[in-house]
């Protein structure tokens, strides 16, 4: 699959970083998310990677990672270049087992409590993820359970999107301000899309996917917050932060015209919407698949 031109010069930038500061330690680097699915937005999609050593990276070799992404985000401040690093004998076993490591959140090396492993993304580098070093994706020995890729997905209803929808109503939390904007509507709607797709299907599909599927398998009165979250994707501009998210809002409530509108004549009203369809899809996806 062809690569973006950007994503290849950060991987580019990353390595000589990363080789520069800890030599030999990256054994192997796959690329996941919207660019391993054929999604990637230049504006507004992060590079997501698992990077793999071959043993846990120790305090000491944590702080040469961490000046490695220092480096890499004088650079390259955006996209971010996010992602875990594992060990190729964690690729061989269940991810839910793999204790908190090294990771990459909004371009930042982080070490603790979190950092942890999902089936979700095992799956996408077994099936879609591309190589940027290391064995082929086809060669490597990666742990793969359709049972546990679906109870996850729909563990993750219950421990991530209702905890998420119940802020979004509440004041004052961050969440309840994002759901008014673009990046919230486009996060809400596709996300659940997304985890109702894999249940359906026991496969991992993109954003805009997720958005075409809702609208093959939700009743009409939902096409319409379907079509405005797809709209918004295809647009390339719902960032998530906070300059770009009251820009959005500046050009949803129509204080200023941009070429495609949105389909709403208010963010409350499309807030609304927004957090009851992601209701009804989990409620769905519960009735169907739990």
């Amino acid at each position: 699959m062809p690569v973006h031109h950007l994503v290849q010069e950060v991987v580019s930038s990353y390595l000589d970083a990363v080789d520069d500061e800890a030599p030999g330690l990256v054994e192997g680097l796959y690329l996941i998310g919207s660019i391993a699915l054929g999604e990637f937005r230049p504006h507004t999609s992060d590079i997501d990677f698992v990077a793999v050593t071959a043993k846990q990276p120790d305090a000491a070799t944590i702080v040469k990672l961490t000046r490695a992404h220092n480096r890499l985000r004088k650079v390259w401040p955006r996209p971010f270049f996010d992602g875990r690093y594992v060990t190729w004998k964690d690729l061989a076993r269940d991810p839910r087992q793999i204790g908190p490591g090294p990771y990459s959140y909004q371009g930042r090396l982080h070490s603790g409590s979190c950092g942890e492993c999902d089936p979700i993304t095992w799956h996408t580098i077994k099936n879609h993820g591309i190589r940027c070093r290391g064995p082929e994706t086809n060669e490597l020995n990666i742990w793969s359970d359709p049972q546990s890729l679906r109870s996850w997905t729909l563990s993750n209803f219950d421990s991530y999107w209702r905890p998420l929808l119940q802020r979004a109503r509440g004041f004052p939390d961050p969440w309840n301000i994002t759901a008014f904007t673009s990046y919230g509507t486009v996060w809400i709607v596709l996300g659940v899309c997304r985890l109702h797709y894999t249940l359906a299907t026991g496969e991992i599909v993109s954003k805009e996917q997720a958005g075409c599927y809702g609208l093959k398998t939700f009743p009409d009165k939902w096409h319409r917050v379907l079509n405005e979250a797809l709209r918004i994707r295809r647009a390339d501009c719902a960032r998530p932060d906070v300059t770009s998210a009251l820009s959005e809002m500046i050009y949803d409530l129509g204080i200023r015209k941009i070429n495609e509108g949105s389909l709403y004549k208010s963010v409350v009203e499309r807030r609304r919407d927004v957090l009851q369809f992601a209701e009804m899809v989990i409620d769905d996806a519960l009735r169907r698949f739990g």
